[in-house]
């Protein structure tokens, strides 16, 4: 059984920083792509960055320059650090990852920024 278990939400400021971590448990032969999705209220769920095995990213472009992902293959993780954030930052953020040929994702954790 393979889990993904997500830390790091809250509420933050406009303008401040956090950083989503994304663990992954159980019995991993095949470690691919792993990336953020966000979802925020009445919208759909978008990509927010990926990575794959070789570290190359993708950002969504309201992101660029703000977010940046990482990973650590001997780990098993995943993180997203966030900067300069926004109100419209603010959703229920998931990270997935591509492991044993199959689609994972974590359960969400919710990011909003307010004053």
């Amino acid at each position: 059984q393979v889990h993904l278990v997500e830390s790091g939400g809250g509420l933050v400021q406009p303008g401040g920083s956090l950083r989503l971590s994304c663990a992954v448990s159980g019995n991993i032969f095949s470690l691919n792509t792993m990336a953020w999705y966000r979802q925020a209220p009445g919208k759909e769920r978008e990509l927010v960055a990926r990575i794959d095995l070789d570290g190359t990213t993708n950002y969504t472009a309201s992101v660029k320059g703000r977010f940046t992902i990482s990973r650590d293959n001997a780990k098993k993780a995943v993180y997203l650090q966030m900067n300069g954030l926004k109100p419209e930052d603010t959703a229920v953020y998931y990270c997935y990852g591509r492991l044993n040929f199959a689609d994972h994702w974590a359960q969400g954790t919710q990011v909003s920024v307010s004053t």
